[in-house]
Order: structure tokens, then sequence, then C-alpha cells
């Protein structure tokens, strides 16, 4: 592969994701690019936590394929992880174990790993918080520190490039399960505007489950529209153009 080329990140082809023998997301296509940024959406049981489960390599298709690039580095923020507020560590020592998935069997954290630790602080603006004891910062503060740990983990190989503050990450994906969920409205503008800076800035790729549709018409890419088992993909622009795109952010608009 030439230079100038890059791999796709993922390739969703005709697949279907279920559980014992029951699809719950069927016949689905997308993709993912280096850079993208696509905005799940749907209502609730439309198949969403399956899609992700996919993603996340813990689902196989019961059909079709899902290829992902061979050296891809997946973070992921999940809904459930931002209800432990009362987790009794430093803010530096949930960054960094981000990394526990790259470690293997070695018990300590090396110069590489805690580098990356402190790019992830320094890009979500947490460094000067980093001594700080996580069960004591505000709810903004607290999201910040499990997006920079998120990041950290999605940075598999760090030592391709020499330069790390300035490369870009095209291999790396960021997974986000409603990360915004139970901020007030100042601070989810403040945590959608970080991810759009590490997006534009790394050139991480994001893939985002949320329910936020005026979010998804400012930041999006792209989006995926999970309707009950099955996916609609296109581009932001186009997807709002089209009747299912006009019809459910039209419907979520009035709700909220």
């Amino acid at each position: 592969m030439s230079e100038t080329q890059t791999p796709m990140l993922i390739n969703c082809m005709n697949a279907s994701f279920g559980y014992e023998g029951k699809a719950v997301v069927k016949d689905l296509s997308f993709t993912v690019e280096p850079g993208d940024y696509l905005w799940v959406v749907g209502e609730n049981g439309s198949g969403k936590t399956t899609l992700i489960l996919g993603i996340l390599g813990l689902l196989s298709p019961m059909e079709g394929n899902i290829v992902f690039c061979e050296d891809i580095g997946i973070g992921y923020l999940s809904q459930l992880s931002v209800l432990k507020k009362d987790f009794p560590a430093r803010v530096d020592e949930v960054v960094l174990s981000g990394n526990l998935n790259s470690m293997g069997l070695r018990p300590f954290f090396n110069t590489r790993e805690k580098a990356r630790a402190d790019e992830a602080m320094e890009r979500l603006g947490i460094k000067n918080l980093r001594k700080k004891c996580y069960r004591e910062l505000s709810g903004g503060q607290q999201r910040r520190v499990l997006l920079a740990r998120a990041f950290c983990a999605a940075q598999v190989d760090p030592g391709r490039q020499s330069d790390a503050s300035n490369r870009k990450l095209t291999s790396q994906l960021l997974v986000l399960d409603e990360p915004a969920a139970g901020l007030d409205p100042l601070i989810t503008v403040e945590v959608y505007e970080l991810l759009k800076a590490l997006n534009m800035e790394t050139g991480i790729s994001i893939i985002m489950v949320s329910h936020d549709t005026r979010g998804a018409k400012q930041y999006a890419k792209n989006i995926l529209h999970m309707d009950h088992g099955r996916g609609f993909f296109d581009t932001t622009a186009a997807y709002l153009d089209s009747d299912r795109g006009r019809k459910y952010f039209g419907e979520e608009t009035n709700v909220h």
C-alpha cells in the first residue's frame, strides 16, 4: 500500500448481529474512514447497543461481515462508565488505566504509556487535575477524565511516528455511548467541542451514540439511523434532506 492510501477503519457489509440465533441488527452496511465522525441515532430498542458490541468485537456477525483495519486501536466510553462517580483514585491513575489492555502481563506502566497518558490529559485540558481524587471532581471534569482514558486506550501504538504531539491518529477510533448524558447544556457543548477538537486536530475517528439530534446536526460528518434492526447510512447533509431524517429530527426537536 502506498503512503497516499489510507485503509478504511471499518467496513460493515450486510451484517446481522443478535443473540441466541435471533437477529437484533439486520443487514446493516456502513463504513468508517480515518477522520470520520459518525453519529448513531435511533429509538430505544433499535439495536444501537447491539451494534456497539459488534464494533467492539464482542459479538460476531450472524450473517455478512464487519472488517476492521488490522492496526486499529479502539477507546470506548460506555453509558455506565459515567455513573461510577465515587471511584477512589487519582485522575492520572484513571487515565493511565486506559493502557491496561496493551500491557499484557507486565505489572508496571512504562515510559511510553505514561507519556501517552500525559498527552491524553493535555488534550482534554485536565493536566492541572492530575493529582486530584476522581470522586472530588465535578461531573464535567469527570467526563473529561473518562474521555482522556478512552483516548489513551485508542492509542495502541504511539511509537509509529516520532512526533507524538503532531501525529495523525489515522487508525484510532473512539466509540462513545451517550458521553454527555446527565450533563447540563453548557457542559454538554463543552464536551462536544472537545471531541470536535480531538477529531480535527489528531485525526482520530469518532462513533457517537446519542439521542441529541442538535449535536448530530452540528458535529457529525455521517449519520447511521438504527430503525429496529435495520440501518440507514448517509452523510449528515443527505440524511437531513431525506424523508427519514426530516421526520426523525423533526420529532426529536419537538420532544426536546
